[in-house]
């Protein structure tokens, strides 16, 4: 149940004219970002901590914003106020005074995209005998809102306009554009057109609390311009670990070239032939044959050019632009070197896999190991430079629709590095002694479930294991059977996020892990992967496929020790999503929980009648 019930008024009459041409077909709260308008977000959030009414205001195009009310999940609760001519943020607010008054109410601009916490603010009003409560950041372009010395405010520069007065020194912030109200607030609201900050200067002159809290850290985005429309889907792409998304309506990506970060909303066409980099498809985009597009936002009838530094980096050094999703501290940025893009990596200073990184990487470029060129290294700074394979991983790659023969053929060309791996490479290990020593064995099986139990298990689930004995003794038969097999170079980490498709060519990343280990584990890790639901005719045919190419190198694969790796991958990447998500910060990994608890579950039923205490825990997950 929703904690709280009062209501809600989301300003949104306004023009959009700083983001014309885009305003010209919609307004600004029916932007969409990855699948869902401005206005609906802030709707969903605030639904989830109130049952309260919501009122909106109408002007520019009031038709649209009918029809997507009429259509919404909230239209039950909605009452519109339609204005012509546009009244101002206060004289919206007086001209719903009868929706509004009797209590406290919420305003949130319907433009606007923040993670700022409604509960903290909501409990701080109600508490406090504030007649306003405004939701405020340290914003130095905007800080045109003056405060006393306990935080009230006592004026306002340049009202409307959020342009500071860079002559006045003064405690000055940015108001944000959400904020509480009493109902005591329509007294100092004028019955004509007027800004909200009439209201609140009114009001602390006559002895009310207006109290500027301060949520500076808290995300907050101002859809004002395409560039920071541009960045906010970017922002959203991120916070949810990804660098695609397609709409579920668009048909399948055959034969179109995409990298960088890709946004395609409802009822866009991906033609053949077509290419994409960094570029935002708006409803009802067509990406033509032959045409590439770069750094855009591509409506029906018009293109926008970006900045790729504007929307895309989060680094203050212009020089180079931060990539990856990955769950690794170390940080990867792309830079220019020699007239052309590489990527730079950069470790702490005691992080152990730097140097096996650049051994590594020398090691299996010399078998023909699809790797990343090694341009350059720098042991006392821990960076290395290597060449730049794009930001399209085989996760994202199979974001977008495609032919089941599409997809197989590529996952047989990954297949083929494994193979590679396990067999090429391996009988060369002894160039690379620093992998060589380096052994996936009992120990490390024991550690993957330690790990599992301690994250995932407590961690997660917060289950306390009553048959502590019995099931480490399960855990002990396993590590054994699983460090018996036979064992080669294993990439350990072999998933759809490593392995980057580089002009239709699948190369593979993050390898500073390799150990050697049961290939299986590699099999186990790809076509097992949560990240990826394979169609199980499909990976009988892709587990086939391997053996028989195994076979060829003299390296038959058990069966067995194909779902004892499948075990034990999956109870480490369960593992993993939790340090992931609670330690580190990574929320968006709890999203792959539900299908590695799917994917384990299948596991243990395999042998539930040698590990029934393990079967016992993992089916009651």
């Amino acid at each position: 149940m929703p904690k709280f019930s009062i209501k809600i008024f989301l300003p949104a009459a306004g023009l959009g004219e700083r983001l014309r041409p885009i305003t010209y077909h919609m307004p600004k709260p029916l932007l969409p970002l990855l699948g869902k308008p401005l206005i609906a977000i802030a709707l969903e959030k605030f639904s989830a901590i109130s049952s309260g009414e919501i009122g909106i205001n109408l002007h520019y195009k009031a038709d649209m914003m009918k029809e997507w009310v009429m259509n919404s999940e909230f239209k039950d609760r909605i009452k519109l106020f339609p204005e012509d001519p546009i009244l101002g943020t206060g004289g919206a607010l007086k001209n719903a005074e009868a929706f509004l008054s009797g209590r406290h109410f919420l305003v949130h601009n319907a433009d606007i995209l923040s993670d700022v916490d409604f509960v903290r603010l909501i409990e701080t009003h109600l508490s406090s005998g504030n007649i306003a409560t405004l939701v405020t950041h340290d914003y130095p372009k905007y800080n045109n809102v003056v405060l006393d010395d306990t935080g009230h405010v006592i004026d306002v520069e340049n009202p409307g306009t959020s342009t500071p007065n860079p002559d006045r020194i003064a405690k000055k912030i940015a108001y944000t554009g959400i904020a509480v109200y009493s109902p005591e607030i329509f007294k100092f609201l004028p019955s004509e057109i007027s800004h909200a900050t009439v209201a609140w200067l009114a009001a602390s002159k006559a002895g009310y609390k207006v109290q500027a809290l301060d949520f500076t850290g808290s995300y907050w985005s101002d859809i004002g311009t395409p560039a920071t429309y541009a960045s906010a889907i970017i922002d959203a792409l991120r916070k949810d670990g990804e660098t695609v998304y397609i709409h579920p309506s668009v048909k399948n990506c055959n034969d179109v070239d995409m990298d960088g970060h890709i946004v395609v909303e409802r009822e866009s066409i991906l033609t053949k032939g077509s290419s994409l980099r960094n570029c935002i498809m708006l409803q009802g985009s067509t990406a033509k044959s032959g045409e590439h597009y770069e750094n855009c936002i591509l409506a029906p009838d018009f293109s926008i050019g970006l900045k790729e530094s504007e929307v895309i980096s989060t680094s203050t050094d212009e020089s180079k632009m931060l990539i990856g999703t990955s769950g690794s501290d170390r940080k990867y940025f792309r830079i220019e070197k020699d007239g052309k893009t590489a990527v730079l990596m950069e470790c702490g200073k005691d992080d152990p896999d730097f140097e096996r990184h650049i051994e590594y990487t020398k090691f299996l470029s010399r078998y023909s190991i699809p790797v990343p060129d090694l341009l350059e290294a720098k042991k006392d700074e821990m960076q290395a430079v290597f060449e730049d394979l794009g930001d399209l991983s085989l996760y994202s790659w199979l974001k977008c629709r495609r032919e089941p023969e599409q997809i197989e053929a590529m996952y047989r060309k990954v297949l083929d590095i494994a193979v590679s791996i396990h067999t090429k490479a391996t009988a060369n290990v002894s160039e690379c002694p620093m992998l060589q020593g380096r052994v996936f064995d009992y120990e490390h099986f024991r550690w993957e479930t330690s790990y599992f139990m301690e994250r995932f298990v407590e961690g997660v689930k917060g289950i306390k294991v009553k048959s502590a004995a019995a099931l480490d003794d399960e855990f002990h038969r396993l590590a054994q059977k699983a460090d018996s097999f036979p064992k080669a170079i294993i990439h350990r980490d072999f998933q759809s996020h490593n392995i980057m498709i580089h002009k239709g060519i699948p190369r593979l990343i993050d390898y500073q892990g390799a150990r050697i280990g049961p290939p299986a584990y590699d099999i186990a890790s790809i076509l097992w992967d949560p990240y990826y639901r394979l169609e199980d005719g499909m990976r009988e045919r892709l587990l086939e496929y391997y053996s028989g190419e195994m076979a060829k190198h003299h390296r038959p694969i058990p069966l067995e020790s194909v779902i004892m790796c499948r075990l034990q991958r999956h109870m480490q990447a369960l593992g993993a999503y939790g340090f992931l998500s609670a330690v580190k910060g990574k929320k968006y990994f709890l999203k792959y929980i539900p299908e590695g608890i799917w994917l384990l579950k299948e596991d243990v039923a395999l042998v539930k009648n040698d590990y029934p205490v393990l079967y016992g825990l993992v089916m009651g997950l």
